[in-house]
């Protein structure tokens, strides 16, 4: 047998079985979505709140109490926040509707009196098609508002057993970490230990720069918004704070539809205005608000963003696209201190951010003779025999 036939078929059995496995746990993964979605979120949340936790134990305040005041105080201004965006949304609605009806008018308008020169029938034979699509799947909307008060029931459901994880997360998570770490065998549960106290650190440090980031973005478009007197302004607001928790297609999705709820209520003029400011904010949220808050220690490529997010949206849906940049950047910082021998050296670089970048050479300044084959045999050949007499090659041949 051939070596290369040989060792692809011991690559390749080896490749399928995790891949079964991996189709295993996705599989799992996905039956218990209702438990495993508020397990991470209240992972998330811990990871948020736990700092604040751990500052009103330093003041001497009993882990207990402060888990009760982090857990209500959070609670209140989520509630007052939601309540207040809610009640925008419903002054606002009216006069988003009759904004859109104005400008639905004008392209009517536009279209029968303008260049296109359609007629009054072609129009309404174009009303009369939308009215029978919509009639047509008039069973499917039925259908999936019949489902609204199951939806509403897992809802409640994952909410409360959210809550009830992220207490004991709270109060106890250093001990539960312990106790899980156990089925680790002995000579490697420390290190398990360290890389999962790492990789929480770091989703720490992610969510606390998430939120922050967040918080900008929704201030400034909201602003810039409410300026420039386009409708729901605040609960637009609210959309780009909740969307920024998904890097890249999160911001893009957010910004489109407050373009286009700009376009069709103050024109072209106010739409461009609206998506300038948006540009403006995101550059100062890549270049500046993220370097800073993040640093380079927590911080992902881009491409292993887009392939995370979407990854996560093809099997979780818009919990996997919400969770599948924190798994990245937990498991990153997990693997990495796992692949160390020097657990200590690996925290100090990731404090650091020493060793993070993707390629050994900067994109716009690639490695000379990178693709040259005589230079690439020459350099391994220097690692396979280091202490070789470099005097025979300047010799030549005799």
């Amino acid at each position: 047998m051939h070596p290369f036939v040989r060792v692809s078929a011991e690559w390749s059995w080896r490749l399928l079985v995790m891949f079964a496995a991996l189709l295993a746990i996705s599989a799992v993964v996905q039956r218990l979505g209702t438990v495993v979605i508020p397990l991470a979120i209240g992972l998330l949340a811990a990871a948020l709140l736990a700092p604040l936790v751990d500052w009103l134990q330093g003041l001497g305040v009993p882990r207990a109490v402060g888990v009760f005041v982090a857990l209500v105080g959070s609670i209140g201004v989520v509630a007052g926040i939601m309540t207040f965006v809610v009640e925008q949304f419903v002054e606002g609605v009216p006069q988003l509707s009759d904004e859109i009806t104005h400008s639905i008018h004008e392209i009517q308008d536009w279209l029968i009196n303008g260049p296109p020169h359609l007629s009054n029938e072609q129009i309404r034979n174009a009303g009369d098609t939308i009215v029978k699509t919509i009639q047509s799947n008039r069973e499917g909307l039925t259908s999936g508002a019949l489902t609204t008060a199951t939806v509403i029931g897992h809802v409640l459901t994952g909410a409360f057993l959210t809550l009830f994880i992220l207490i004991f997360f709270l109060y106890s998570g250093d001990q539960i970490w312990h106790f899980v770490t156990r089925i680790v065998p002995t000579p490697h549960r420390e290190k398990v230990r360290t890389a999962g106290q790492l990789g929480f650190g770091t989703l720490v440090g992610f969510v606390r720069a998430t939120v922050v980031v967040a918080l900008v973005d929704a201030i400034g478009i909201g602003a810039g918004l409410a300026i420039l007197g386009v409708p729901l302004a605040l609960p637009l607001a609210s959309l780009v704070f909740i969307s920024a928790f998904i890097p890249i297609v999160g911001a893009f999705l957010a910004g489109t539809i407050a373009v286009f709820i700009a376009l069709v209520t103050k024109g072209w003029v106010t739409a461009l205005i609206v998506l300038g400011i948006i540009i403006a904010v995101m550059q100062l949220e890549s270049h500046v608000l993220q370097p800073l808050l993040l640093g380079r220690a927590v911080s992902i490529h881009p491409l292993a963003v887009v392939l995370a997010i979407a990854a996560g949206i093809v099997l979780g849906g818009i919990a996997g696209g919400l969770l599948a940049v924190p798994f990245v950047a937990v498991m990153n910082t997990a693997i990495r201190s796992l692949l160390s021998e020097h657990p200590e050296e690996t925290f100090e670089d990731l404090r650091t951010g020493e060793g993070h970048r993707m390629y050994s050479a900067e994109p716009d300044k690639p490695e000379p003779g990178r693709f040259d084959v005589e230079a690439i045999s020459a350099r391994e050949a220097a690692r396979e025999h280091p202490g070789g007499d470099k005097t025979d090659d300047a010799a030549g041949p005799d």
